[in-house]
C-alpha cells in the first residue's frame, strides 16, 4: 500500500489538545462560577453591613438598584416607593450605560406619575399590573422588567424591579431569589427607619411629660406652711408621671399670717383644699392646672367656702363640659386662732376627723355637685370646732379604691381603720402619713404600683 493511502494517525500533540480542552473549560467555568458567587456574596455582604452602619435610609435606599442590578447581570434597576400622599415615586435608579439614563429615569418616572392611592390606604390590587403596563408602554418594548414587592410587616409598600435591554436575559430562579433578598433588606431598612423616628417622637413625647410632670410638682406646695396652733403633712404619689390629683394650702390674705389687731384675725385664715379630676395622665394635669389657677383667684375676693366652689363652677362649666371630665373639690379655711374649720364640698371623699377626745371619727361633707356637671350647682356652707389633738385627713380615692392582686379593693373602711390607729399611735402627721401609705402598699403588693394617683393631707391642732 502506498504510503499516501495508509491512515493518517494522530500526534503526540494533537491527542494531548483533544484529551486537555474540555478539562480546561470545565475548570474555567467552575472557576468563573466560583468568582460569580464570590461576587454575590461580597455585594450582599456589602448589603448587610450598610443596613447595620447607615442611620441614614437614603443612603441606603442609593445602594438598593445598584446591588439589584450587580446581583443579576441586568441592565439596570429602578426602586419605586409609596409616598404619604398617595402617589407612587421613583425613589432610586441605576442603569449601567450613563448615555441612556436621563431617558430611562424620564420613561420611569412619567410611567410612576400615572399611578395615584389614596392616601393612607392599603395598595390597590392592581397597582403592580398598572405600574407594569406603565413600564412597558413608556420604556418600549426593547426592555424587559422583571419587579418584586417591598413588604413591609406584609404590607406593600414599593416595588423593586430589575430591567434588561438583552434579548436573551432570562428571569431564572436565582436571579428571582436574589432580588428577593435585596427587596428584603430594602424592606427591613424601611421599618428600623420608621421605628427610630417613632423612637424619637416617644423620646422627645418622654422629654415633654418629665417637664410637665415637673412643671406640676412644683405647683404643688413644696412645703407644708407654719400655721399658729397646729402642724401640716402632705403626700402625692400619681400613679403615672403627671396626675390628676391637687392638693394646696392658700393664705387667703397672701401675706404672711401675723396677729396685730382684731380685724387681722378674720384675714388670717389658710385655705386647705384638694381636689381629683376624673381620669389620670396628662389630660387630667391640664386641668388640675387650669383648676388651680382659678381657685387661687376665687380665694382672693374673701367668699366663703361655698360661694367659692359656686363660683369656680361656673367658670369651670364650658372647659370641664367640652374635654368631658368633672373634679371633685372640697374646699376648707381654718382660723388657727379660733380653731374654726369652715368648709364645703364638691362630691369629693369627706374628710376624716378624729376627735382627741373621744378617739372617735367623723365625716366632714356637705351637700354639693361635682364642678363642671351642672353649671346652675349649689353649695352649702358648714364649719366645726376643732379641740387641741384633733386630727383631720383629707384624701383622694386612689387610697381608698387601691387593689390588691385577687381584686379586693382596701375601701373606706380600712382607711378610717387605718387613720383611727394612726391616731392614736402614731408621732405627728408626718408619722400618720407614712402609716397609711405603708399599709395601702403592703395591701396591693409591695411590688406593684398603684393605678390610681394617691393624695394625703393631715391636719393636726396642737
Amino acid at each position: 500500500m502506498p504510503v499516501s493511502q495508509l491512515p493518517s494517525q494522530p500526534t503526540d500533540n494533537n491527542s494531548a489538545a483533544t484529551d486537555v480542552t474540555p478539562v480546561v473549560a470545565l475548570k474555567e467555568l467552575v472557576a468563573r462560577l466560583h468568582r460569580e458567587q464570590n461576587k454575590i456574596q461580597d455585594l450582599l455582604s456589602s448589603l448587610g453591613f450598610a443596613l447595620r452602619s447607615f442611620n441614614n435610609l437614603n443612603q441606603f435606599l442609593e445602594l438598593i438598584p445598584l446591588m439589584a442590578t450587580r446581583v443579576t447581570d441586568a441592565d439596570g434597576s429602578a426602586l419605586f416607593l409609596y409616598k404619604p400622599n398617595g402617589q407612587v415615586r421613583l425613589e432610586q435608579l441605576h442603569w449601567q450605560d450613563s448615555g441612556q439614563r436621563k431617558n430611562i429615569r424620564k420613561a420611569l418616572e412619567i410611567a410612576s406619575s400615572q399611578i395615584t392611592l389614596l392616601p393612607n390606604t392599603a395598595p390597590l390590587a392592581n397597582a403592580t399590573g398598572i405600574l407594569d403596563d406603565q413600564m412597558h408602554h413608556y420604556l418600549g418594548p426593547e426592555v424587559q422588567i422583571f419587579g418584586t414587592a417591598i413588604l413591609v410587616k406584609h404590607t406593600e409598600r414599593g416595588w423593586l424591579y430589575v430591567l434588561s435591554r438583552d434579548p436573551e436575559y432570562s428571569w431564572t430562579e436565582t436571579r428571582q431569589k436574589l432580588v428577593r433578598l435585596v427587596a428584603d433588606q430594602t424592606a427591613v431598612a424601611i421599618e428600623n427607619d420608621e421605628l427610630a423616628v417613632e423612637l424619637r417622637k416617644k423620646e422627645r413625647l418622654d422629654q415633654e411629660l418629665e417637664i410637665g410632670a415637673e412643671i406640676q410638682r412644683r405647683l404643688l406646695p413644696r412645703q407644708c406652711p407654719t400655721i399658729p396652733g397646729a402642724v401640716l403633712a402632705a403626700r402625692c404619689k400619681p400613679a403615672n408621671r403627671v396626675g390628676g390629683d391637687y392638693y394646696d394650702f392658700i393664705a387667703t390674705n397672701q401675706n404672711k399670717i401675723r396677729l396685730k389687731t382684731k380685724g387681722d384675725i378674720e384675714t388670717s385664715r389658710w385655705g386647705l383644699v384638694i381636689g381629683d379630676v376624673m381620669g389620670k395622665g396628662v389630660p387630667a394635669g391640664l386641668i388640675m392646672t387650669m383648676m388651680r389657677g382659678m381657685l387661687r383667684g376665687e380665694v382672693l375676693h374673701g367668699n366663703s367656702p361655698a360661694k367659692i366652689l359656686q363660683n369656680l363652677n361656673r367658670v369651670m362649666y364650658a372647659d370641664l363640659e367640652n374635654s368631658h371630665r368633672f373634679v371633685t373639690l372640697f374646699y376648707s379655711e381654718y382660723n388657727p386662732y379660733s380653731r374654726i374649720l369652715s368648709y364645703s364640698n364638691a362630691a369629693h371623699n369627706p374628710p376624716l376627723w378624729w376627735h382627741a377626745a373621744t378617739k372617735t371619727v367623723s365625716r366632714l361633707d356637705t351637700l354639693g355637685m361635682l364642678i363642671g356637671l351642672d353649671a346652675s350647682s349649689q353649695y352649702e356652707d358648714a364649719q366645726v370646732q376643732l379641740e387641741p389633738g384633733d386630727t383631720i385627713i383629707y384624701y383622694t380615692d386612689g387610697l381608698t379604691d387601691a387593689a390588691a392582686a385577687g381584686g379586693d379593693r382596701f375601701d373606706e373602711e380600712n382607711f378610717v381603720t387605718g387613720f383611727n390607729t394612726a391616731c392614736k399611735y402614731c408621732n405627728g402627721p408626718e408619722e400618720i402619713v407614712d402609716y397609711l401609705f405603708d399599709q395601702v402598699q403592703q395591701f396591693i403588693g409591695d411590688d406593684k404600683q398603684n393605678t390610681d394617683d394617691m393624695t394625703l393631707v393631715v391636719l393636726q391642732i396642737l
